[in-house]
């Protein structure tokens, strides 16, 4: 039993006892659900999904588990999926009509890829490390003698990371015939092949990364398709710290921009909103909550931990604060190859003091001691 005090739906004067039959443990981890803020009116589709409420396909090598349209349907433009590799196993070789953006969670892994020209891409990632790989890139993720988890973002919410095109599954569904003859074999020696698609499966730890290079006449890939984020220097505030990753700095991700957000107990990433794109967010330590203004008088209040998804439409603006006592960490990521957003208090400071004064009912001196420069994450 906790020591908590049971969480009841009270606020003020108004509400009462929830006597149950219910789930109290759901109802301490969305406290805001439960007891909206008086700031809460009218109704705002749900933006939060759990990957802890996602299914899970488990195969020999690893484990996987995604966050599409189907589990969270307002997510439209983009969608997500959470996967483990043992040591050595392997996301085969494959391709999609999506491009695929990644962000290492744990351990490492070696990424390969080969472009429309024959030029190729090795490398190894490790944990705050990404990838880009454009959409019809064919490529393969293999862990290295740590293991890996990783996640992965594709820009289409309605994509299933179950219906890629596999090379084990080409190999099936074409004549074994038509296979000899592309590739100058007998059919005798294609005995072996797989019966079914293998999606994830077994290896050996592959060999120093030298030691696996292969040189293309064509050359390498002209765009590296990794990039090192935990290596880029912060954007630093009072109250947390910014690193926006998008086409000016990552050249190949050209379908998809992130920024990676630490807020610092207290601290509050600040009133804002995206002029262009939805806000697709995995939250990846601490918790907090986010506020979202949806226009017409109607907003809406979510709670969030760690494996959780998150969603913005375009144009509504939000806030996330940080309710613990570490901090939190998140990506924002957007289907668009550069970061933008709308900063509240950057549009009042650079307008004139007393437009801001008259609407809102404030001294002008307020107004005017705003910065006039952006604060993303504010204490």
């Amino acid at each position: 039993m906790s020591d908590q005090p049971l969480p009841q739906p009270v606020r003020g004067g108004a509400g009462g006892p929830d006597v149950g039959p219910r789930n109290v443990a759901v109802d301490r981890q969305n406290p805001d659900l439960l007891t909206p803020p008086a700031t809460d009116s009218g109704t705002v589709p749900n933006l939060r999904f759990s990957f802890s409420n996602s299914h899970t396909r488990i195969e020999r090598g690893g484990w996987t588990r995604e966050v599409t349209q189907r589990e969270l349907p307002i997510a439209t433009e983009l969608a997500g999926v959470d996967m483990a590799l043992e040591p050595g196993a392997y996301r085969e070789l494959h391709w999609h009509k999506e491009a695929e953006w990644a962000y290492v969670l744990n351990g490492s892994c070696r990424i390969g890829a080969v472009d429309q020209e024959g030029r190729n891409f090795l490398d190894d990632v490790r944990q705050g490390d990404l990838w880009f790989f454009p959409k019809g890139i064919p490529h393969h993720i293999q862990a290295l003698g740590e293991g890996v988890e990783f996640l992965l973002v594709f820009d289409d919410g309605g994509f299933s990371e179950n219906s890629t095109f596999l090379m084990s599954d080409f190999f099936v569904r074409t004549p074994k015939s038509v296979l000899a003859k592309n590739f100058g074999w007998s059919v005798d020696q294609l005995s072996g092949l797989p019966e079914k698609e293998k999606y994830i499966f077994p290896g050996e730890v592959p060999p120093p990364l030298e030691q696996d290079r292969v040189v293309s006449p064509t050359g390498d890939v002209p765009r590296t398709f990794k990039h090192r984020l935990h290596a880029q220097a912060p954007q630093r505030f009072p109250g947390g710290t910014v690193r926006i990753v998008d086409s000016t700095n990552f050249a190949a991700s050209t379908a998809i921009c992130a920024a990676m957000v630490e807020i610092e107990p207290g601290g509050l990433r600040e009133l804002h909103w995206h002029p262009t794109d939805d806000e697709w967010q995995y939250w990846i330590s601490g918790r907090g909550r986010m506020g979202v203004f949806a226009s017409s008088g109607v907003a809406r209040t979510f709670d969030f931990q760690a494996g959780d998804v998150g969603y913005v439409p375009f144009a509504y603006g939000h806030y996330i604060e940080n309710l613990g006592d570490e901090p939190l960490v998140f990506l924002e990521m957007f289907r668009k190859p550069r970061f933008e957003d709308i900063s509240l208090a950057q549009w009042m400071a650079n307008m004139p003091a007393e437009v801001i004064a008259d609407t809102i009912n404030l001294p002008r001196e307020m107004i005017e001691a705003l910065p006039r420069e952006k604060r993303p994450v504010v204490r």
